[in-house]
Formats: structure tokens, C-alpha cells, sequence
């Protein structure tokens, strides 16, 4: 490439606002309140362009092979397969009610809960063939597997319970009530936290049966934690309260407490210390400096809820 071609490129980058969003990394942002994915510049923190969905796009999974990130649109019974690196679709496949859903760590298996139509789907993670639905009592919300992918695990938000679901056979182990109305689940150091939307709180759980073994003051409508990438942290987005809680998982005590209003919601962890939020009631997503506790909010669509970060797109 010569001098006057580069020159060029530069110009299109500094100028053009919607120039390629591989030029310096790649965020998603699910919007669910208006059937759309912003695409944003990872470097320069604003929106390139959106793409459209049918109705209600609210989480992702990322395949085991990282070739597609998969958008669930809920209502729109879709699934939307992106190029991770550009947002390009490049499929669509109709699926009953993908409102959250996750590969299996082994990649053998794609659960699905379908929040409206109260049903767990259990997918062939490599074909996509439906092998097994379960009917369960209300609103199936979060979930998240054992890290030997034996088993996965889903909150009830309708019936204020936890169901832990045997995947060798298809089978739920146990039913247990955890909190009102819980919504977000993760997997630490050998235990299940799970964020009380109806309350205050998160509840630690005993993977074996179910049992609340504490529960961890954070805010009102605590609604879904996440890992850091080193497990030291777990954050819980507290959204009626406008704060994140960062919970020590050695101590099992909240060590700090950030202010963020607007529903701070989903979260994706950045290189340099930052984390992306969402902000489900401003319709904007947040960068957050987790050293010092300053933000900055983009706009983005209405009642955004899933992120995906690709920092390092090509």
C-alpha cells in the first residue's frame, strides 16, 4: 500500500462515522426495548450503526469454536448468528423463545430458557437439533453450568426457586427456593451465587441440593452477578438501588460499592480495568473505571440489556 492509499485510510477513519468497526475493536449491545444490536467503537466509544432484530434481543452466547456470537430474540423466536469481529449476520435460524442460553463448558450441549413460554431447551451444541424440552413451573430466567458440564443450573424467577438439571439424563435433581424472584446465576469457587432481583441481596448456594448457605447484603433489585476474569470478584449489579456491589469470593463480603444509576444490568470486563455496563433504564451503556469509580455513559437503544466486548477485533 502506498503513501497516498494510507493517507487515505486515515482520513476515512477520522471522518466517516460509520467507518468499518474493525478499525479499533468491537462492542454489542443488545436492545431490547427496540429490536436492535449498536454496534460501537471500542477505542473511540461511540455507536457505528445498529442492526436490526425482529422484537425482543436480550442475551448471547459466544460458540465453543468462537466463529459465531449468538443473539437470542426472545420474542421474536430467532436466534441471530454474528461475526464476532464486525457484527456481520450471517445467519438466522428460528428458535422457540431464546431468551438467555449458554454452551455447556465441554461445547456438547446449548441449553435455552424460554422466559414466556416457561420451558427449558436442551440443544445438540455442534447441530442445533432439539433434544429435550422441560417444562418447568415459571419463568425460566438465567443459567449456568458446573464446570464439568454435568449439570446445568436455571432460576425460576415466577416460583422464586433454583432447578438444577442432570444433563447426562435429561433430569432435574432438585428444586429449591432461593429468593424472591432471582435472577442472574453464577459459578464460584464451588458455589452458586444468585442475585435476588426481589430483594436486597444475593444468595450463596449449595450446588449439591440447593441450600441457601448465606445471603450477602448488596442493594434493592439485585439482579445478576458476574466473575472477574482472575474469580477474585464477583460484581452484582444492583438496579433499583443504582450501585454495583463488588463481593470478595474468598471473604464472601462486599469490598466496595460503586455508584452507577440508570439499572446498571449486564456487564463485560475490558483490558486496562474497565468494565462495560448497561444502563437498562437510560437507554445507554456505561465504561466504568473500576480503580477509581468514574464512568462514562454512551447512548445507545432502548432498554439495553446483553453486551459482548471484542477488543481486539482485527
Amino acid at each position: 500500500m502506498n503513501a497516498s492509499m494510507r493517507l487515505l485510510g486515515f482520513l476515512l477513519l477520522a471522518l466517516v462515522p460509520w467507518a468499518p468497526a474493525w478499525a479499533s475493536g468491537l462492542v454489542m449491545v443488545l436492545n431490547s426495548g427496540d429490536a436492535s444490536i449498536s454496534l460501537i467503537d471500542f477505542t473511540r466509544q461511540t455507536e457505528l450503526r445498529r442492526i436490526p432484530a425482529l422484537r425482543e434481543p436480550h442475551h448471547w452466547a459466544l460458540t465453543p469454536d468462537g466463529r459465531d456470537l449468538i443473539v437470542g430474540d426472545s420474542a421474536g423466536n430467532e436466534l441471530i448468528f454474528l461475526d464476532p469481529a464486525t457484527g456481520a449476520v450471517r445467519k438466522r435460524l428460528s428458535v422457540s423463545d431464546p431468551y438467555q442460553l449458554g454452551f455447556s463448558p465441554d461445547g456438547k450441549w446449548l441449553v435455552v430458557n424460554g422466559i414466556a413460554r416457561n420451558q427449558v431447551d436442551i440443544y445438540d451444541g455442534a447441530t442445533f437439533a432439539l433434544a429435550k424440552r422441560i417444562p418447568v413451573a415459571s419463568m425460566p430466567s438465567h443459567l449456568v453450568y458446573a464446570p464439568d458440564s454435568r449439570r446445568v443450573f436455571v432460576t425460576l424467577q415466577g416460583t422464586d426457586k433454583v432447578m438444577a438439571i442432570d444433563l447426562a439424563n435429561f433430569a432435574p435433581l432438585w428444586t429449591a427456593e432461593v429468593g424472591k424472584a432471582p435472577a442472574g446465576i453464577v459459578w464460584s469457587h464451588g458455589r452458586l451465587i444468585v442475585g435476588i432481583m426481589g430483594s436486597d441481596y444475593v444468595s450463596v448456594v449449595d450446588p449439591a441440593d440447593g441450600r441457601v448457605e448465606k445471603r450477602i447484603t448488596t442493594g434493592r433489585g439485585a439482579h445478576a452477578p458476574f466473575v472477574s476474569p482472575d474469580g477474585r470478584i464477583v460484581y452484582v449489579g444492583n438496579r433499583v438501588e443504582g450501585t454495583i456491589s463488588a463481593i470478595d469470593t474468598g471473604t464472601l463480603t462486599v469490598s466496595r460499592t460503586y455508584r452507577l444509576p440508570g439499572g446498571a444490568d449486564d456487564m463485560a470486563f475490558a483490558p486496562g480495568g474497565k468494565m462495560w455496563v448497561t444502563q437498562r433504564f437510560v437507554q445507554k451503556v456505561a465504561v466504568l473505571d473500576l480503580a477509581s469509580g468514574d464512568y462514562i455513559s454512551i447512548p445507545v437503544g432502548r432498554s439495553p440489556h446483553g453486551i459482548f466486548l471484542n477488543p481486539g477485533a482485527p
